[in-house]
């Protein structure tokens, strides 16, 4: 799959990561819940982290659409919350 990290690029990360990742997605969505930044940043940044070092950069010069879409590295707390949808950043 394609993941966008926004401000920053493509990655294309394996399927079988997805368990990984929607762990890391349930804990920026948990901070998301209270009011801590602090906690909020470190969940967020373990995802974006996981996501860069299980996946492999997508070509630049390759148009191919993201099959998911996550904030970029100093997104606030209530840019998130925004995009969050029912299941979270990562459905599934």
């Amino acid at each position: 799959m394609i993941v966008r990290i926004l401000g920053e690029g493509q990655y294309d990360v394996d399927d079988a990561a997805v368990d990984k990742l929607n762990e890391l997605d349930a804990a920026v969505e948990a901070a998301c819940q209270g009011t801590d930044e602090a906690v909020f940043e470190e969940a967020l940044a373990a995802l974006l982290d996981s996501v860069r070092s299980l996946g492999t950069a997508h070509p630049v010069d390759a148009i191919d659409s993201s099959d998911l879409i996550l904030p970029g590295p100093g997104s606030t707390l209530a840019e998130v919350s925004e995009m969050l949808g029912d299941e979270g950043l990562i459905p599934g």
